[in-house]
């Protein structure tokens, strides 16, 4: 199999023995091709468009940012690419973070090597791996109207975001549908994950 048949992989960490860890389980599988690293958020959107990759695997937790804020960039500008989140733990932060970058699935970074490169195959023939039952509470707890909760201190104009993106449409499409320029929902992206207390984990 010659290296433009295998699927092309950017791998995302802000550690570099990560990086390099999950470079070597990807480089061992026949199908899978390690096209570029990246240490940042600018680097990853920079490499993206450069390599245009099938699937990337993308720390949540970034020196420059968060991986959410550059999976959304990424998808922004390509919505083919494939993005696995890595977290640390899948509590409902780690899930909404998903659904809100556009990923198709999130990974704990103490998942074994099989289900990685599993989960990178699955993802690239358009399966999602988020949790239905899991992303279904999350979004109902963004719905509630329960003013105490942070979790629901959520505009209209929010919600409706917020449920595009969890049927997992891109920001541009998002801006086409609703009549706003991209900006302007990046705006309010970055307000969601605020009210919605999202951190990197």
């Amino acid at each position: 199999m010659v290296a433009t048949d295998k699927l092309k992989i950017l791998i995302v960490g802000g550690h570099d023995i990560v990086r390099k860890g999950l470079a070597m389980l990807v480089s061992r599988q026949d199908d899978l091709c390690v096209v570029a690293e990246a240490g940042t958020v600018a680097k990853a959107v920079e490499k993206a468009r450069e390599y245009i990759p099938d699937v990337v695997i993308m720390d949540i937790r970034l020196p420059d940012g968060s991986g959410i804020e550059a999976c959304r960039d990424i998808r922004g500008e390509n919505a083919d690419i494939k993005v696995l989140m890595l977290t640390s733990y899948s509590g409902d932060d780690a899930v909404l973070g998903s659904i809100m970058a556009g990923a198709s699935g999130y990974l704990l970074k103490k998942n074994h090597s099989q289900e990685i490169v599993d989960a990178i195959r699955k993802v690239d023939s358009g399966l999602s791996l988020l949790d239905y039952m899991v992303t279904a509470r999350v979004l109902k707890r963004a719905r509630l109207s329960d003013k105490n909760d942070v979790l629901v201190q959520l505009t209209d104009q929010e919600q409706k975001i917020l449920e595009l993106i969890a049927d997992g449409q891109t920001n541009p499409e998002i801006a086409g549908q609703i009549n706003l320029s991209n900006k302007t929902i990046n705006n309010y992206v970055s307000s969601i994950l605020s009210k919605l207390e999202v951190s990197p984990q």
